[in-house]
């Protein structure tokens, strides 16, 4: 569980809700006043349906499922991959780098496997290089195409609520002679401008924001496989790769992986 999203998420909450209550004098009339049916219907359903047209049904129902990551944590972690990396290397060191292909078969991650079966094939180091980044850039096109659903309700959603503001001062223009009326319109038309900017800014923009984050994590690590991977293949003293590879992190994640006794060489 991403405990900054749980809190930044009930802290919000919080502040809304005693903020309108502070200003209406704690009565919970305050709270049910900002309780408007049409105006959620018209700025969330508004904003989905704009967002459906621009982005296609696939990559919409991936980006809902992406926001499970916003609260639990995807495992990116370079210290245990660094020292799966040196140990593969002291197996090369070994017994050969044809040893790494049992190793490699009980690996989980896809694509240090796909990697480690290039090295044992003997593949060109330009053209392991190739096809791994060529992976890693598809796979950031795809998660790029998943924050854009994101960005697009952030864009959109303060617009559906301008849209649901001139929806009630038109209705308001039209009762200019019944004063009640012309309130609740009056406080219609703030109130869908109020839904879009919660929605762009509470929910969609952070999101986008939490996803570019773990984006870049996963692209560290995986530059950090093939650099690894490239110096096994080069023969490297496994205690170089371990200290090269440590230069990708920042000062604790380094101090992370020394303690996790990654290696060393022979």
């Amino acid at each position: 569980m991403d405990i900054s999203s749980l809190i930044g998420l009930i802290l919000g909450i919080v502040m809304v809700i005693v903020s309108i209550l502070i200003n209406g004098d704690w009565e919970m009339s305050a709270i049910t006043a900002f309780a408007d049916g049409p105006s959620i219907m018209l700025v969330i359903g508004g904003t989905f349906a704009s967002t459906f047209i621009g982005q296609s049904i696939g990559t919409f129902m991936k980006a809902m499922k992406a926001v499970k990551m916003v609260f639990f944590v995807p495992k990116f972690d370079p210290a245990d991959t660094i020292e799966k990396i040196v140990n593969l290397s002291n197996l090369a060191r070994r017994e050969g780098v044809l040893a790494l292909e049992e190793s490699a078969s009980t690996m989980d991650d896809p694509f240090l496997k796909k990697g480690i079966m290039l090295v044992v094939d003997g593949a060109d180091p330009e053209l392991v290089r190739s096809v791994l980044e060529t992976e890693m850039v598809y796979m950031e096109n795809r998660h790029r195409d998943i924050r854009g659903v994101w960005d697009m309700v952030n864009g959109l959603a303060p617009a559906w609520g301008m849209v649901g503001t001139m929806v009630a001062l038109v209705l308001m223009m039209a009762s200019l002679d019944d004063i009640d009326a012309l309130a609740n319109n009056m406080a219609l038309a703030m109130i869908t401008t109020f839904y879009g900017a919660l929605l762009a800014n509470f929910f969609a923009m952070p999101i986008s924001k939490k996803l570019a984050m773990y984006d870049a994590e996963e692209l560290l690590l995986k530059e950090v496989q093939i650099e690894g991977m490239l110096s096994i293949q080069n023969g490297e003293n496994p205690r170089i790769i371990e200290e090269k590879l440590k230069a990708f992190l920042a000062p604790s994640l380094r101090k992370s992986a020394e303690e996790s006794g990654g290696g060393g060489g022979e």
